[in-house]
Parts: structure tokens; sequence; C-alpha cells
């Protein structure tokens, strides 16, 4: 599973700060970065009498503590955590520093003069979060407040009801007709049916049919280099399902080539999308067994009829919470 581009603004209403892949403050080498420089502090005269102190007048506070300003660098860490470096530019002076992680928790840190403080948070949900930080100097009634938009680098899942998004025999999402040898077709992921523009990765089940020699399919986000590997190997006379999990490309699509000598038919039908938005998320558990039709688990004991259909309580039993939303099951 391929790591996620950096995310639209979700939700969260924030929008994009400035963003540097390739270059990071200082010899620090961490995930994607997002900086608001000093330059763009707000400097504020605080009230007489602020938290107690005998403030000086606004002329006296200026000159006292002419240079006080905060740079802010958040740095992606995890798939949900941040690092953010506090940079302060301030005269010799006590200081109080708050730091408004932008979902509802903030931490308030203590620091003098020229310093940098680094601060580590991590979100409950991906998405994009305003993060402020206020440094106050009460002795000289001066405070700097200065924010950067900082958004998570790791996705969520979304389950998606099973849905078939291509079918060469049919032309469902494509072309009717067979992939030619070492041809590939297109599967639109982002923007097809309910499933949002964006998505980072889906969850496909990728089905090989009417073959007539061996070979393998390979799923990859398009516009980029195919890999090497394969998702789907097949012989002569086979049909082969498997479930992968491929990078969506920027224009919402994935490739499936035919890395066969000859033509073959190509189905594929979502499950699941991954997005950098907040999401129904995942919990491994134990593998835990729920229905066995030999023995009567789950269901009456016997031989499902064709055609026929059961169901089986998951959500509350062996250790699955109760109003789950999508359950991950071997059949």
């Amino acid at each position: 599973m391929a790591q996620a581009d950096p995310a639209h603004p979700d939700a969260h209403g924030a929008t994009v700060p400035d963003l540097d892949l390739g270059k990071t403050k200082g010899s620090k080498s961490k995930g994607h970065t997002f900086t608001s420089p000093a330059e763009r502090s707000v400097r504020k005269t605080l009230p007489a009498g602020k938290a107690g102190a005998a403030a000086a007048p606004q002329a006296q506070s200026v000159a006292a503590n002419p240079d006080l300003a905060v740079g802010v660098y958040a740095y992606g860490t995890t798939a949900h955590g941040v690092e953010l470096d506090t940079v302060i530019t301030s005269a010799p002076s006590a200081l109080e520093v708050t730091v408004n992680w932008g979902d509802g928790k903030t931490d308030v840190l203590s620091a003098s003069g020229d310093t940098t403080l680094t601060t580590p948070h991590t979100y409950a949900e991906v998405g994009s979060y305003t993060v402020k930080v206020t440094v106050k100097d009460t002795a000289n009634a001066v405070s700097a407040v200065n924010e950067v938009v900082f958004v998570t680098q790791g996705s969520d899942f979304t389950p998606y009801a099973p849905t078939r998004l291509l079918d060469t025999r049919d032309g469902t999402g494509a072309a009717k007709g067979k992939v030619a040898p070492y041809g590939s077709t297109r599967v639109k992921v982002g923007g097809n049916g309910t499933i949002p523009a964006g998505v980072t990765a889906v969850v496909l089940n990728i089905t090989v049919t009417n073959t007539t020699s061996a070979g393998h399919i390979t799923a990859f986000p398009e516009g980029t280099d195919r890999p090497t590997t394969s998702n789907v190997n097949f012989k002569a006379g086979q049909t082969v399902p498997n479930l992968v999990i491929v990078p969506v490309g920027k224009n919402g699509y994935v490739e499936l080539a035919n890395r066969g000598g000859q033509s073959v038919d190509l189905i594929a039908d979502v499950t699941g999308y991954f997005s950098s938005t907040a999401s129904s998320g995942y919990t491994p558990i134990t593998p835990s067994r729920f229905v066995d039709t030999r023995e009567g688990l789950g269901t009456v004991k016997g031989q499902l009829g064709g055609r026929k259909t059961f169901s089986t309580q998951i959500g509350g039993l062996r250790g699955v919470p109760q109003g789950i939303t999508a359950v991950a099951l071997n059949v």
C-alpha cells in the first residue's frame, strides 16, 4: 500500500498552507512539511494587568521586546501524527507559549528568550487542522501569534458497498472487448458514483476470465510507471479473482495491465477506499471463525442451497464491538 499524497482540505474547513515536500528546515528529514515563518506573526499589545502582571504602557512594551515573533513548522511523523517546531525570537523575558492543535486540544509551555520548542501531537482522525501558536510576554504586555494548516499524511479506510466498476465483457466502465496482450485498461475510481474525488487508494476485487494462455495482471495508479510485480496470476482456461489495494492516480484512475500473451477479460469490483478525510478507520482483531455451515456455527448446520442466503451476527461477538459499520471477512 503506497503512502498517500498530501490531502486537499477536508471537512475541517482549513486552507492549504505553504507546502514543501522536499525541503525541511535545518537538518531534519521527516514527512510532509507545512510552514508559516516568523514574518507572518501578528503582534498584539496585551491589556494592562493581564494575567496579574503590571504591564508597561504600549510604547515601553514594544521597546522592551521589539522583535517578539514566532515561526511554526509542522512535520508529518505518522499517519495521524505531527511534530511541531515553534521557533521564537524574543528578548530574554519569561514567555508563555500556547499551542492550539485545531482538534480541541491545547498544550501550554514555558520558554525564555530566543528558543525552539518541539512538541509532538497525535490526531484521532486524519484530516486538515489549523495549528495556532500564541506567545505571550506578560511582563512587557506584548504577544505574537502565528498559525499553520497541517494535513495528516495518512489515509483511513471507508467501506463501500460492493460495486462493479469494470467489466470488459459487457462494456461496464470501459469499451467492450478483451484487453489485448501486453495492453491495459483504466478503471475510474475517484469521482465514480459516490466515491469522492481525491481518494488516495482503493480496495478492488480484480477478476481475470476468458483466458487462453498463462500470464498475470498488474494494477497501478494511472500516470505512473508500471511496476514489475503481479496482482493476479492465471493459466489458460482459468477464472481467477484477487483482492488488491492499489493507489489511485491523480486523475482518479487505476490502470490494469495484461502481462500475458493473449487477450483476456477483466472485472473490477470496489469494496472500499482510502482517503485523507475523517472516515471509519480499521481495527485489526485476532482471527476468529464466525460461520461454519458444516457444523452449524453462526447459522443452521448444512450446505447453503443454490441462490439462497442467510444472516449472521458479527457486532457484539468475539471482541467485535456493537455499532461497527463494516467488517473484513475471509469467506
